[in-house]
């Protein structure tokens, strides 16, 4: 019987210490609540509260109503649709899927006056002494104007796109017609063996920049590559030496980087290409013949990636500064060097897909630097995305 009595009164003294500890984990839980509460009610960010066992929303905070336009129990109404699939979540997590602790995603909720907002939604579960998720707290972000202005900015770069693809057929078409004429008739009209074959190295040359347009400069081509993270890039000391490669012999060039320069630049490796040979050819043709161009790979001061190109020519007047990347702007310098003020206005326009910047100042002993800046992510091999964040646009 004691046996007995003692096995029942640790059975009970051991219900007892459960109950002590529950008790204390539920008041730690609630007095985390309430400390979330007191903050989000002075933020300005959206914030909100969901209980995981009845997918209700147990908080939303001041500046979730504001943004809504909807109360508690309005918005209690479009959680039932927008957390459908936490259970799915759930079990995920309890199955040791790490990844579903912490969600980025968009979601699209009707405003109070019919007008749909764009959101961008982060949730967190809160778990409780066990592990075992009791809430789910998130904030929500309106990006309904800067989805707005991407897509006003993806269709600025495909009518950018279409002109510029214009500007070039046009010329290259007559080119095209013309020596296709000249290498058919060459035969019949006598033409020495060495002309023919300068014919055929143009047309070869006119086919090239007529694939380039197609395969590059097509307005789709062109606004894909601000809105696509993508995945291509190259190392920037091959970027530059590539290019270095396309200046000609009656200019040596100076390449210089820093030797903590990044292994490997993500960016559109065409376009990057394109750009720097434009600033290259332009600087060839503005200086002396035999003087150097220096080529520099930098990490710039203000963060992201700097090349630049510098040259020992006439440099720009301070009064077409401002306007040499214009579209067919043709400097006093130009002169008789043959152009059509296209260069300069196509490098920059493909710098600012890629979200960076291309400007101009003049050295103090005399030529031009032209200054690619590039924000693009430095790949060196680590994870672009956060640890905890999973970003898949999935509540599951």
């Amino acid at each position: 019987m004691l046996p007995f009595l003692l096995l029942l009164l640790a059975g009970v003294i051991l219900m007892a210490l459960r109950f002590v500890q529950l008790r204390r984990a539920l008041l730690r839980a609630r007095a985390g609540e309430a400390m979330f509460r007191q903050l989000a009610e002075h933020s300005l960010d959206a914030l909100w509260l969901l209980d995981c066992a009845t997918l209700e929303l147990r908080y939303v905070s001041p500046a979730a109503q504001r943004l809504s336009g909807h109360d508690l129990p309005a918005l209690q109404e479009h959680a039932v649709r927008l957390a459908a699939d936490v259970p799915v979540r759930l079990q995920r997590w309890r199955d040791g899927d790490t990844s579903r602790l912490s969600l980025l995603r968009e979601v699209e909720l009707p405003h109070r006056d019919g007008q749909m907002l764009a959101l961008e939604v982060t949730s967190t579960l809160v778990l409780d002494a066990a592990g075992q998720p009791i809430s789910l707290v998130g904030v929500a972000r309106d990006v309904t104007q800067a989805q707005a202005q991407e897509a006003e900015h993806e269709q600025q770069q495909k009518r950018f796109a279409s002109m510029l693809s214009h500007e070039f057929r046009t010329p290259l078409a007559t080119i095209d017609g013309a020596i296709q004429r000249l290498v058919a008739t060459a035969g019949a009209a006598g033409v020495d063996e060495g002309t023919r074959k300068r014919y055929v190295k143009i047309q070869t040359a006119v086919d090239r920049l007529l694939a380039m347009i197609n395969d590059y400069l097509s307005p789709e081509r062109m606004a894909a590559i601000g809105r696509e993270k993508t995945a291509n890039g190259i190392a920037p000391l091959a970027l530059l030496q590539q290019a270095a490669a396309t200046v000609p012999a009656s200019h040596p060039v100076q390449l210089q980087l820093d030797e903590d320069l990044p292994p490997h630049l993500r960016c559109d490796v065409q376009g990057m290409a394109l750009c720097l040979k434009i600033l290259l050819d332009n600087a060839v043709k503005f200086s002396p013949a035999g003087s150097p161009i220096v080529l520099e790979g930098r990490l710039a001061p203000e963060g992201g990636v700097a090349l630049s190109v510098s040259d020992q020519g006439p440099g720009v007047l301070d009064d077409e500064m401002g306007r040499v990347f214009e579209k067919g702007f043709r400097g006093i310098h130009a002169g008789s060097h043959a152009g059509a003020g296209l260069g300069l206005y196509m490098a920059r326009a493909v710098v600012e897909v890629h979200g960076g910047s291309l400007q101009l100042r003049n050295r103090p002993d005399g030529g031009a630097i032209f200054r690619i800046w590039l924000p693009i992510p430095v790949d060196t091999g680590k994870s672009l995305a956060s640890a905890v964040v999973s970003h898949d646009n999935s509540l599951t």
